[in-house]
């Protein structure tokens, strides 16, 4: 048994495989597109490397699409499989298994489970960890989140390799509660201690977005490109907060050229990517910006989705796509998807019945919240769909739009009330007020 640089007991014997594994970690942490790499680096020195499997796996469910579920319980396989070969492996070794395998059978919140219970005595573990932190970000379970990190950081030697990285979920946990001194204080301190930490700088960069400090904001994220602008995608998700930073600000000619340069600079099919471009050319339609004809590459890849809830976050956005073309056959297909979804088993079928189908037909134009209690119902469970609540802003503005459009204006209010408790007024919402106003007095 060898324990890594990042506090994980694994039964690998080989020394290579360690340090490749150490590097998969880093990357991981960074979001560097060398994460891959060094897995496959890792199997190539040690084939029976249970972590690597398992790692592997969740980064095949992490990317929700309905086609990587078989390379997960390959993952799976792979991963058991190894055990075997070791004798058992590790205790470590065993709940990353065991929680792939809750995870790969559609239950992110029983692996998450097994993972707070395997390290409970190790909480600062970075892998599972991290890992936890993820899919509770895709649960939208800040919370959790909080409380998961919290344990890490107490107590947490500076000194540990995972200092910084853990000090930026900290971070991003208080801001996604709304504490936000403290995550200011705790994204500060994780860039000191780890200058790679992107997350760390996403959570600050979160701060300043829902404070609307937006010249603060565009200054930290234009001070620090030498670290998020080596990252992978989750560089295309930085610009897209420097977007909204400059959307606030009025500069809609920067905002076009940051989404054709750096939020959208490949047509990928990466939810994570779509949710960022959706959203904010949605965001430009409603403050009457011309967006050409941007809208056709994002139509083109959700219309291939249209069949796909394996996240329904991710289908929201996509249909908020078909939408925004006029699609109507494949958007009414897509909502039956989701009611479809919201009849099955598992986390996310509990999402499409809570949250899903009425964001659905909200959005696709099939009708919005009647009244006030279903308003409400509809706004406190939004966090169950993941993500953050910045992008979540979205559907809570979809929202306003959609009860305004209504003739709604007391609807409206009740949406911006809840929305100031988490973020700060801004050009969009009262915007979204002057276009319903204007409908009604036509």
């Amino acid at each position: 048994m060898n324990c890594d640089a990042y506090d994980l007991i694994t039964s690998s014997d080989s020394a290579e495989a360690r340090r490749a594994f150490e590097q998969a970690v880093y990357g991981l942490a960074t979001h560097r597109p060398s994460t891959g790499a060094s897995l496959q680096a890792t199997l190539a020195a040690d084939p029976d490397h249970v972590a690597a499997h398992a790692l592997t796996g969740f980064a095949n469910l992490i990317l929700a699409r309905s086609e990587l579920a078989a390379g997960a319980e390959a993952a799976l396989a792979e991963a058991r499989a190894a055990l075997t070969r070791k004798n058992g492996g590790t205790a470590d070794e065993q709940v990353l298994v065991k929680a792939l395998a809750a995870a790969s059978g559609g239950s992110f919140s029983g692996a998450i489970d097994t993972l707070d219970r395997g390290f409970a005595d190790r909480p600062a573990t970075f892998l599972p960890f991290k890992l936890s932190h993820a899919l509770r970000f895709m649960l939208g379970d800040a919370a959790g989140m909080l409380t998961a990190s919290s344990r890490a950081v107490d107590g947490l030697d500076s000194a540990s390799l995972s200092a910084g990285f853990a000090f930026g979920c900290y971070a991003f946990s208080l801001e996604e509660t709304g504490r936000y001194e403290e995550a200011m204080k705790a994204g500060r301190k994780a860039v000191a201690l780890q200058p790679d930490d992107s997350w760390g700088l996403h959570a600050v960069s979160h701060v300043f977005e829902m404070r609307g400090q937006t010249r603060e904001g565009v200054d930290w994220l234009e001070n620090s490109r030498s670290a998020w602008s080596r990252c992978n995608n989750f560089s295309f998700h930085m610009a897209w907060h420097l977007a909204l930073l400059h959307l606030e600000r009025g500069d809609h000619e920067r905002v076009l050229q940051l989404y054709d340069d750096e939020v959208r600079p490949q047509q990928t099919d990466d939810f994570r990517d779509m949710a960022n471009a959706v959203s904010l050319l949605w965001r430009l339609n409603q403050m009457g910006v011309h967006v050409g004809s941007r809208w056709h590459d994002l139509a083109g890849i959700a219309r291939a989705r249209r069949r796909d809830t394996t996240l329904i976050f991710a289908a929201l956005h996509n249909l908020a796509a078909l939408v925004a073309i006029g699609d109507r056959a494949g958007a009414a297909e897509l909502v039956t998807e989701i009611e479809e979804k919201a009849m099955g088993i598992g986390d996310q079928a509990r999402v499409a019945a809570e949250i899903g189908v009425p964001m659905a037909r909200m959005l696709a134009g099939l009708g919005a919240p009647a009244d006030r209690q279903m308003l409400d119902r509809v706004i406190v469970n939004l966090p169950k769909i993941g993500g953050s609540n910045a992008q979540r802003d979205f559907f809570v503005l979809a929202l306003a739009k959609a009860v305004g459009s209504r003739g709604d204006n007391a609807g409206i209010s009740r949406i911006r009330h809840m929305r100031r408790h988490l973020k700060a007024e801004d050009r969009l919402i009262r915007s979204i007020e002057q276009s319903a106003g204007m409908k009604l007095s036509a």
